[in-house]
């Protein structure tokens, strides 16, 4: 039997990134591969991000609105009642409680997709939250019939990724390879910064920069790389991102979305933050023993990066205990997962101690 239309309700632009809609695709690739169809409604994006959903043949609104007002939940609830949809999924800081009870007051079923808590009170019928982080605690006003999915068990990954579930890294002596990857937008440029830093470190490595279809940055990076004495490769707006980190020893990265994807993947990671929203997946990979976090990058001591790359390349067991912990963490299942609790089936669990 054919599924229902799914309604996605995100942004993005240069200053919030590309991470809530790039997760979000990956539910949409999921609730397809379960029969069913998928508009976006968006009142911010960008040509990047337009150009990678009509590739992946998803339909998407445009809501001229401001994002996150009570026009904007308005227009969600009319656009959903068009398409006969259920259910809506809402990605992004900009909607507010409010914003949630509005949708709720229209008639449908919501999946809220928070990463905060701070929505409170919710009446969502579902709320996920996919980080290592995630406690029942954050959630505590909420509707008696609200349901919390927590945890990397529920982490969305895109279909790019699910081919590589069991795939199993070979650890080399000496890292060879280091991937350079910012986000989509990388409003700060934080990815010459890091790029002038790798030279100082003079690594015997070739160096693989994922610069993002929304990064602004593009010719800037471009230049510098002529200028700087190591081997430098820039990848823009890549379509085979899974690979590039299957091919990478060692990963410095924006504690974004991204940290679960190299997490499948097996990478050890050096973690910065970029914005006040990455601060505790950084905290959390680096507490357990899942990436190294080197914090806040505007405030990095860069002499600090130096030695953590300089450690991790030459020492191949704190590599492989980077990567083995933060493998443990995810199982790659979770779009599926999240699927599952949309259609009201019984969600079949990764592990006992992750929380759900």
């Amino acid at each position: 039997m054919r599924q229902e239309t799914l309604v996605i309700r995100t942004d993005a632009s240069a200053a919030m990134g590309t991470g809530h809609v790039m997760r979000c695709l990956a539910l949409a690739q999921a609730w397809r591969r379960e029969g069913g169809d998928v508009v976006f409604a968006m009142a911010d994006s960008t040509p990047s991000l337009a150009r990678r959903l009509e590739h992946e043949h998803f339909s998407s609104k445009r809501l001229n609105c401001a994002a996150g007002s009570s026009e904007d939940a308005k227009a969600l609830a009319i656009a959903a009642a068009e398409l006969h949809a259920t259910w809506v999924a809402v990605d992004g800081y900009q909607f507010s409680s409010a914003y949630q009870h509005s949708i709720e007051q229209s008639g449908f079923k919501i999946l809220w997709i928070d990463d905060t808590g701070q929505c409170m009170p919710y009446c969502a019928d579902l709320i996920l939250n996919q980080n290592v982080y995630a406690e029942p605690e954050m959630y505590l006003e909420r509707s008696e019939e609200t349901r919390l999915l927590l945890g990397p068990e529920y982490v969305l990954l895109r279909e790019e990724f699910l081919g590589w579930k069991n795939w199993r890294r070979d650890f080399r002596e000496a890292a060879a390879r280091v991937l350079v990857t910012m986000g989509g937008s990388d409003a700060q440029n934080a990815t010459a910064q890091i790029l002038r830093v790798l030279a100082r470190a003079d690594l015997d490595a070739e160096i693989d920069v994922v610069v993002g279809g929304s990064n602004p940055h593009g010719e800037i990076i471009r230049q510098l790389i002529r200028e700087l004495p190591c081997r430098v490769s820039i990848r823009s707006d890549v379509a085979n991102m899974a690979e590039l980190m299957a091919g990478a020893d060692l990963a410095i990265s924006a504690a974004g979305v991204t940290c679960y994807e190299l997490a499948l993947l097996q990478v050890p990671m050096i973690l910065v933050t970029l914005a006040k929203n990455q601060v505790p997946t950084a905290k959390a990979f680096g507490n357990c023993g899942a990436a190294v976090n080197l914090g806040n990058f505007e405030n990095s001591d860069f002499g600090l990066v130096i030695e953590a790359v300089r450690e991790l390349g030459v020492d191949r067991e704190y590599r492989r205990s980077l990567a083995n912990k933060a493998r443990s963490l995810i199982d790659g299942n979770g779009s599926n997962r999240v699927c599952q609790a949309l259609q009201h089936k019984p969600v079949t669990k990764h592990s006992e101690l992750i929380r759900a």
